[in-house]
């Protein structure tokens, strides 16, 4: 499940969890498209829960929305990823790594508080 909600207009919230597959996505990613087109030096809290790799249907969606999603990188300055799985919370750095002006960084669950005063911090 990927659930894309906006709390306010500078915030984004995306959770996944368990199994993801093509409609999941397609769905998912639309919305997140949907709801960043008027932000602006944004917050992004991604938390990450259950993972399951996504089927190769749901990777496909993904590469045909990259033009898009890679447009949405200069509408966030910053996101907080929550993840209780140490690899992709290693992954979500590379990230932040590789895309300058995005700041990146990842809590374990228990750290959710912090998450949220770091995303919040000017």
């Amino acid at each position: 499940m990927l659930n894309v909600t906006k709390p306010n207009s500078d915030r984004v919230e995306i959770e996944l969890s368990g199994h993801l597959d093509a409609d999941g996505m397609r769905l998912g990613l639309d919305r997140l498209i949907e709801v960043s087109e008027n932000v602006r030096h944004g917050q992004m809290l991604y938390t990450i829960s259950d993972f399951s790799m996504p089927t190769l249907g749901a990777f496909g969606v993904e590469v045909g929305r990259l033009p898009k999603l890679f447009g949405l990188l200069g509408k966030f300055d910053k996101c907080a990823v929550i993840c209780d799985t140490a690899w992709l919370r290693k992954a979500a750095m590379v990230e932040g790594a590789l895309f300058p002006g995005l700041d990146i960084k990842s809590f374990e669950p228990s750290e959710t508080a912090q998450a949220e005063a770091w995303l919040t911090s000017s």
